[in-house]
């Protein structure tokens, strides 16, 4: 009895020693609530949704244009885990605040996916995109958009003409009964970031970017019917991967 009694003291002060190492090892992580929100401006300037079809930005092309709705899904945010889909619709003033709540204090790399990874981009299976007609015609496809950027713009006659600037996988439909995808949604890596607790994240969007670098968009050529155009939506492509960027951390 006596060398049992021993043999568990032994073993409680090894266990008190290790802990006294290892300050965490006997703290149970505190869950807390991390805010990431999705701001947009153009060239730095912060847009509101208050300044829908207003004739008052230029693009690098020098074309003047208005946004009247700009909505797009991103997925597989890192500090949710896999498998997850977030819509963000700047002109309904929807989804643009996004709560996580079980996550502990610590550093994390921020990333996430610009539409779907074609693994996840199947046709009919989220019910909130379905609702909101963010899916694909069968005739491209299906699956579902990763971006609906609508506006007008002056044309070079100074006529005000609509845009349907629209991102989807992209679709070679030299052969309607063949079709060629090409999975153009992509990785936006923001860094590492430390979160404590009620952190809140920014990641801007500079809309301006889509119209600019690499490709200087011409409007007057490439303004609607882009979803079908297999090379202007790897242009949307190349274009979007300096969109996002870091803001504030509060």
């Amino acid at each position: 009895m006596m060398k049992k009694n021993a043999f568990l003291l032994i073993i409680s002060i090894l266990f008190f020693i290790n802990c006294k190492d290892d300050k965490d090892c006997c703290v149970f992580p505190e869950n807390i609530t991390t805010t990431i929100n999705f701001t947009h401006n153009w060239n730095g300037k912060e847009i509101t949704n208050q300044e829908l079809n207003e004739l008052k930005f230029t693009t690098e092309n020098g074309e003047k244009i208005s946004i009247e709705r700009l909505r797009y899904l991103i997925s597989n945010l890192s500090l949710v885990g896999s498998n997850n889909q977030f819509l963000i619709d700047f002109g309904e003033n929807y989804g643009s605040s996004i709560s996580v709540t079980d996550i502990s204090p610590g550093t994390y790399n921020l990333k996430f996916t610009f539409g779907l990874q074609d693994k996840d981009n199947k046709d009919g299976e989220y019910q909130l995109l379905n609702s909101v007609n963010f899916n694909v015609p069968a005739m491209l496809g299906g699956g579902y958009h990763y971006m609906q950027f609508d506006g007008k713009f002056l044309n070079n006659n100074d006529e005000e003409t609509g845009f349907n600037f629209h991102a989807i996988r992209a679709v070679d439909r030299t052969n309607p009964n063949d079709l060629k995808f090409e999975d153009t949604s992509f990785e936006v890596d923001l860094g590492s970031i430390k979160i404590v607790k009620n952190t809140t994240i920014e990641v801007k969007m500079n809309v301006a970017e889509w119209f600019k670098n690499p490709n200087t968009w011409n409007l007057n050529e490439l303004n609607t019917v882009l979803m079908p155009n297999f090379e202007a939506q790897k242009m949307i492509s190349a274009n979007g991967k300096s969109v996002f960027t870091l803001g504030k951390i509060n």
